[in-house]
């Protein structure tokens, strides 16, 4: 059997890739994040989210991707999808969510998908 080669790289189509300069971009949101492992964090969060954004000096475009709840455009400001779990819980999101943003789908057509996935 023979295995393409990959290079680390080369851009992967409709995909950000997470690399050193990303981390760098999302360092703030993700340390924002991060803190949502406090419970009095995430009232926090909740109660005034926008002072706690500037608490953690995210960006502004970091800020309108939180605001819009958007996972995708979160992590394309840098965001790490293990921290943004974090955020993803306080609003709710489920992991169907969050798939149908990614496929640019209706959460029910991406349940609905995976639904017929599985009769296959």
């Amino acid at each position: 059997m023979e295995f393409a080669h990959f290079d680390h790289h080369s851009p992967i189509p409709g995909t950000t890739l997470f690399d050193g300069a990303m981390a760098m971009k999302g360092y703030a949101l993700n340390k924002m994040c991060y803190s949502f492992n406090a419970a009095e964090n995430r009232e926090a969060f909740k109660a005034d989210p926008e002072a706690y954004m500037e608490r953690y000096q995210l960006t502004e475009a970091q800020k309108e991707a939180v605001r819009h709840r958007n996972v995708l455009e979160m992590i394309a400001e840098g965001g790490n999808i293990y921290y943004l779990a974090k955020l993803a819980g306080i609003y709710h999101l489920s992991v169907q969510d969050v798939g149908a943003q990614q496929t640019g789908m209706t959460t029910e057509a991406f349940k609905q998908k995976l639904l017929d996935a599985g009769r296959a």
